[in-house]
């Protein structure tokens, strides 16, 4: 193994790829993964425009991935070295306080760490801490392609319609019908949603939505009056038994709690770059219960058994494919939303 690696770098709001070490193992519970698939998150947009406070200069960027397990820790006991995983995009330790109660994405030792705080997986190697919590084993019948979007974009369409505490025969309303819309909606089926309706201002997602059996109804908000009527029209005037809130946008918030019923949950599991607005005096009386969060990915080994059974197959969301050569190429189609982009595979770097 050669003793450096290329690597995409984070410098101020541009990215840069470029040669680095290859990471040491700094801690008996670390892991050394050799990255064999990755892909581009929006999450990773939002730190280049700088609405990721927390997020260090000079950091390798990147959270969502699968590799090849080169080396582990003295203190790490459910992994070895050659086995195929999945990553959790959440860095946990799984003792403390938080972690005990499954609030993972508050840990006191972790959170949101790789690609933000400590060098992140766009690039040939990553060190992961807490590896045994934060790496999921993939089965032998399982392919990199359709385990790569467990830990996070999965994960958070998951926890989205966990959130929403979903009732058989409820009706869900999914706002963003992009990865993690169309996650959510595959999940909320799981939980036993009767009706799923999509919404979002690109044709092209809703046609996905559509033809993959995702959805119902999807419906394009561009007016948000005649959007409202339409959804209260399929549910006996009463409005959505949920609302998932996956697109992050200028107006998707006041839908959201627009769309929904008096007394139903509302789960905002998309990432806002600007502040939003409670309008308490328009929605009193709605008796709105909402959630919202980063994604407390407790469930991978869940889902990965889900994945192996059949029941979730993510794989349809990787439109794009190329070498880490080109991830600069590929954040500019997946950012664009170009080519009907909806995630950007980033395969290893090639010599």
């Amino acid at each position: 193994m050669s003793a450096t690696m290329m690597a995409l770098v984070r410098q101020g709001n541009q990215a840069r790829l470029e040669e680095r070490p290859v990471p040491a193992l700094l801690d008996g519970r670390d892991a050394l993964v050799r990255v064999t698939l990755s892909t581009i998150c929006t999450s990773d947009l939002h730190i280049l425009h700088g609405a990721v406070p927390r997020a260090r200069d000079g950091v390798v960027l990147g959270h969502e991935f699968v590799g090849e397990v080169v080396a582990v820790g003295e203190r790490v006991n459910g992994l070895r070295p050659g086995q195929r995983v999945a990553a959790n995009c959440i860095t946990f330790c799984g003792d403390c306080w938080f972690c005990r109660q499954g609030y993972i994405n508050n840990c006191e030792r972790g959170g949101w760490e790789l690609g933000c705080r400590i060098d992140g997986c766009q690039a040939e190697y990553v060190r992961v801490p807490f590896a045994d919590s934060g790496l999921t084993p993939i089965p032998d019948g399982v392919s990199d392609e359709k385990a790569l979007l467990l830990g996070d974009i999965l994960a958070s369409g998951y926890f989205g319609a966990e959130l929403c505490a979903i009732r058989p025969g409820d009706t869900v309303a999914v706002i963003g019908a992009g990865p993690v819309g169309l996650c959510a909606m595959l999940c909320a089926r799981l939980f036993g949603a009767a009706e799923v309706i999509a919404l979002d201002t690109d044709e092209t997602r809703l046609r996905v939505a559509r033809e993959r059996g995702l959805c119902r109804l999807a419906l394009n908000p561009r007016h948000l009056g005649e959007t409202e009527a339409l959804v209260r029209g399929q549910t006996a005037g009463r409005g959505a038994d949920a609302v998932i809130e996956a697109a992050g946008g200028e107006t998707s918030f006041e839908l959201a709690w627009r769309l929904a019923r008096p007394n139903a949950v509302v789960a905002l599991v998309a990432m806002y770059e600007r502040e939003q607005v409670l309008p308490l005096p328009a929605m009193y009386g709605k008796n709105l219960i909402f959630k919202t969060g980063g994604v407390d990915a407790v469930h991978g080994e869940r889902l990965m058994k889900l994945i192996e059974a059949g029941a979730l197959d993510t794989s349809f969301l990787l439109t794009h494919r190329a070498p880490l050569n080109d991830i600069l190429e590929g954040y500019r189609v997946f950012g664009q939303k170009a080519d009907g982009c909806l995630k950007w595979a980033v395969t290893p770097y090639e010599r």
